[in-house]
């Protein structure tokens, strides 16, 4: 057995099937050890950033480490940004990069670069292999590190010399520890805050966002009125029929610190206390204000949905308290395309079980709102802010839940950074389809701008937000990545293309012309 089998097969031990890589001379070890070791998928990617991006798809989804077969420091350089997204959104990963032969090294040649320091931003475990006899229990550590609830990101470097070495070493899978259960005095402290009569708010976020989590948030509601509202970016929410009514926490600073400003009390459980994406002159930091008391139920890193559990019978609401949506799709829309009709259309034919990934950014603003009655879904966004995840995330995720449609409401300006992820869904025949929001600029930029009082945009600043001259054809770029596309111009079109890309197998895009 390889070093590099025996790196395989202790991820496969571990339960870990699925590897997102684009791999390099250095990697030629691995690439014929997945090919020896039995149990082990290998996905092929055209983009380090499509691994990185499609690796988090697929632990939102699965629960389990996205493994990335990554080609030394340049090659995990193109994935750093999906990396810093997934740190955001508690994703585990678990990235293998291919280091030169120890013996090549001193000769520093082309490709040779600092991996560590590349890593460790976006890493929380970081470690370099130091022979090839440690490589599976160096394995086996980077999977119990990406494990730790949540999930964390662990990056193992392992040198070509030790991969092509032949060894006789096993490793033992370390234990996953438990998440920190939250403490009975916090639980009693909390309950005490939400049985005053001040208008009380829980922040939720994290796993609290699961289906355990938010039935034990509606009986909490429903025994005390508190209201229930969600991160603005939500890493995995399940929503629509059959759960509970929340607002999510709006982008801008200045909606999201009216919604929150009624509310006396603001309890985290598992989410941050809410900062706003960017500093505005003559604005806080912070969603909530310091005049409102802010107390913590959970954390992120605790066990969200247990905490909640608890503080439902410790404030003694039954077990089918709480009020939850009932079906209530939009009308299906009509006449010309705007955010609002994009919206509706999705919501009104989504089916049960869908998982939208949102990356629409200003063109799909409506969707949340809208499709509160549809058919229960799952509702993954982008809490990291690097944009360009849409649709390798929604890759990862189709591949971890091939039984479950996906929809990718993707801006065209995101959608440039990662467009190679339409090829990988070809190649792999995943139900994805992509809503392409093709408004022939980036949007969010106009908008900020107004924001920054300035009226009249000038010649050279409309350089920099037009995606025109050229338009970008977004049917030809699908069909050349082997994606089935279409272009529509009406909601009617919208809705019909829709539907009939949600009956088809394999991969579809929809460019909507805004």
């Amino acid at each position: 057995m390889t070093g590099a089998e025996s790196v395989i097969n202790t991820a496969v031990a571990a339960g870990i099937d699925v590897c997102f890589a684009n791999p390099g001379t250095t990697e030629i070890p691995l690439v014929q050890a997945i090919d020896n070791v039995a149990g082990m998928r290998a996905v092929l990617v055209l983009f380090e950033g499509v691994a990185t991006g499609a690796a988090d798809g697929y632990s939102r989804m699965t629960g389990k480490p996205g493994l990335t077969l990554l080609h030394l420091g340049p090659g995990f350089a193109n994935g750093i940004a999906y990396l810093h997204d997934a740190k955001r959104a508690r994703s585990s990963i678990i990235n293998l990069i291919g280091e030169h032969a120890t013996w090549h090294i001193p000769a520093d040649p082309p490709l040779n670069s600092d991996i560590e320091s590349l890593a460790r931003p976006v890493s929380h475990w970081v470690h370099r292999n130091q022979s090839a006899e440690t490589q599976a229990s160096d394995m086996a550590e980077a999977v119990a590190a990406a494990s730790v609830f949540p999930g964390r990101i662990a990056t193992l470097i392992l040198p070509n010399d030790y991969l092509l070495a032949d060894v006789n070493s096993q490793a033992e899978l370390r234990p996953i520890a438990a998440p920190p259960k939250v403490e009975p005095e916090t639980i009693v402290e909390i309950a005490k805050l939400l049985r005053q009569s001040r208008p009380s708010a829980l922040f939720l976020g994290g796993f609290g966002l699961r289906k355990r989590g938010l039935q034990a948030a509606a009986r909490i509601a429903a025994a005390t009125g508190c209201q229930l509202i969600c991160e603005t970016a939500p890493t995995h929410l399940e929503r629509g029929a059959g759960s509970p009514h929340l607002l999510r926490l709006p982008y801008f600073p200045e909606p999201g610190m009216e919604m929150l400003a009624p509310y006396q009390n603001v309890i985290l459980a598992g989410a941050r206390n809410p900062v706003t994406f960017f500093g505005y002159p003559n604005i806080r930091s912070y969603f909530v204000a310091p005049e409102q008391n802010l107390a913590v139920l959970a954390t992120p890193e605790d066990d969200i949905a247990a905490a909640l559990e608890a503080l439902a019978d410790e404030l003694g609401a039954s077990a089918n308290a709480g009020v939850m949506i009932d079906l209530a799709r939009p009308e299906r829309p009509t006449g010309r395309l705007t955010p609002e009709t994009l919206a509706r259309a999705v919501a009104a034919v989504q089916p049960e079980g869908t998982i939208i990934m949102e990356e629409g950014i200003s063109s799909t603003r409506n969707f949340f709102q809208l499709s509160n009655g549809a058919p229960f879904h799952s509702y993954l966004a982008q809490p990291g802010g690097a944009i360009g995840l849409g649709m390798p995330c929604a890759t990862g995720a189709a591949i971890a839940c091939p039984d479950r449609p996906v929809i990718t409401l993707q801006s065209d300006g995101a959608g440039m950074y990662t467009l190679q992820a339409l090829w990988t869904q070809a190649r792999e025949g995943l139900n994805v389809t992509t809503l392409l929001c093709n408004n022939r600029q980036y949007q969010i930029l106009n908008i900020e701008l107004r924001r920054a009082g300035i009226e009249q945009i000038g010649d050279k600043a409309r350089t920099l937000i037009g995606l025109d001259n050229p338009s970008l054809d977004w049917v030809s770029l699908a069909k050349g990545m082997g994606v089935a596309a279409v272009a529509v111009e009406t909601a009617e079109a919208l809705t019909q293309e829709l539907e009939i890309a949600l009956a088809e197998p394999g991969p579809h895009l929809i460019e909507v012309r805004l």
